[in-house]
């Protein structure tokens, strides 16, 4: 009986134990003077990418648009994604779990 009891507290305390350091899996970037590309993943399933360019070059209206997603698992053991544009209307998420604004 005692064995099983230590053998059930060094079962829990494994399980207890933090996970490892997160690792950079994959990571590729491009920088320009007009726009940039980037994406990378890691050990534990996060990623993300995006890729931005000037619009409107010289004139008094240059903005940046920038298009991506990121991903994430949760402590539920989900994958969340999000889905973005960024550029002169703001950041505009898109994504499963996000609630929806009403038709104006």
């Amino acid at each position: 009986m005692k064995f099983l009891i230590v053998f059930v507290a060094l079962f829990a305390v494994a399980l207890a134990a933090p996970a490892g350091d997160v690792q950079i899996v994959r990571a590729d970037s491009e920088v320009g003077p007009e726009n940039f590309k980037y994406e990378w993943e890691t050990s534990d399933g996060q990623k993300a990418d995006a890729a931005g360019e000037l619009k409107n070059i010289g004139s008094e209206n240059e903005s940046l648009a920038v298009r991506g997603s990121f991903s994430f698992v949760a402590d539920d053991g989900q994958t969340y994604t999000v889905n973005y544009i960024a550029d002169e209307n703001g950041f505009q998420p898109q994504g499963a779990h996000l609630p929806v604004a009403p038709e104006a």
